[in-house]
């Protein structure tokens, strides 16, 4: 993917064409109310798998539905597999603090 970085000064204005700041505000918004909301207790660790999730969520929030991104989820998840072991360690074999 080929992105246009564009840069706004705010002290002339917020919002030029379809260049803006709303997007990643609403994303780290969405993604502060998961994180002390939902899932409350977050590894460091773990940061990453919770940061992938919000991105799937956001990036599919206008195309699919509730139903579609978890039938789009399992279809991406099929074949493959995460052991318990991989999930409480931190990738060095000693376990993660709880």
């Amino acid at each position: 993917m080929n992105f246009a970085h564009e840069v706004i000064n705010h002290a002339d204005a917020y919002v030029r064409g379809n260049i803006h700041t709303n997007g990643i505000e609403n994303f780290w918004s969405m993604l502060k109310r998961s994180l002390g909301g939902t899932y409350i207790s977050v590894e460091p660790f773990h940061l990453f798998r919770y940061l992938d999730e919000q991105i799937f969520r956001f990036n599919n929030r206008r195309d699919l539905d509730d139903k579609g991104r978890f039938e789009l989820a399992a279809r991406n998840v099929a074949g493959k597999r995460l052991t318990y072991l991989d999930l409480t360690t931190n990738g060095t074999g000693s376990a993660t603090s709880h």
